[in-house]
């Protein structure tokens, strides 16, 4: 009997660290992909076509709307963004873990379609911690700040919605924190059925 993979959403306000958090993981975690979003949005510095986003143009999207390719998608900071039915389902259909990357609005949208999904919210400790990282940036326009600073303060509010509250103080325990989420929700009994019928029909054979 084959056991589907597990759907796995992180998510958190701009500017907390989730991107960084979400690369050191995928190099730590076996048999998970990494679900790859449509944008509109231009890349920023280091993000890699095919690999963080899928960069398309405003028509493509709207075709990909139209044809009902995405199981969410919606305008944020005036970009858009979707996410790929094909890239959930192939992914769980397989027997592997997915991981997807998105917005706390994309997220609650998502969980109405799979709601047995493990959500995950990522905040950071402070209004002012934020508004550090999101100036330290550099690329932030004073107005854009200001916007992103009260979808934060909004977005958050959206806590109760999710199964785990990361606060991101540091990197490396946030980390570590994510892992050990992945790893409870690895050893669920309804995850590791498979591994258990194997042992005890070996464990018949035996005696």
């Amino acid at each position: 009997m084959s056991v589907a993979g597990q759907l796995y959403v992180i998510t958190a306000p701009s500017g907390t660290g989730k991107t960084t958090i979400i690369r050191r993981l995928l190099g730590q975690l076996e048999n998970v992909d990494f679900s790859v979003s449509h944008t509109t949005r231009s890349p920023r510095q280091r993000e890699v076509p095919g690999q963080d986003y899928f960069f398309v143009g405003k028509a493509e999207f709207n075709t990909m709307v139209e044809s009902g390719a995405f199981v969410e998608w919606a305008r944020v900071h005036g970009n858009y963004y979707g996410t790929s039915k094909f890239m959930i389902n192939r992914s769980l259909e397989q027997g592997r873990d997915l991981l997807l990357d998105i917005d706390i609005q994309g997220a609650i949208n998502i969980k109405r379609h799979y709601p047995e999904a493990v959500y995950i919210m990522i905040a950071p400790p402070s209004f002012h911690e934020l508004k550090a990282r999101l100036t330290g940036r550099g690329s932030e326009a004073p107005e854009s700040l200001r916007l992103r600073l009260a979808n934060a303060r909004q977005e958050i509010e959206f806590f109760n919605e999710f199964d785990y509250m990361i606060i991101n103080q540091e990197v490396d325990r946030a980390l570590m924190e994510i892992l050990s989420i992945f790893t409870a929700e690895r050893l669920r009994v309804s995850h590791c059925a498979t591994k258990v019928e194997d042992l005890l029909l070996h464990w018949d054979e035996a005696i």
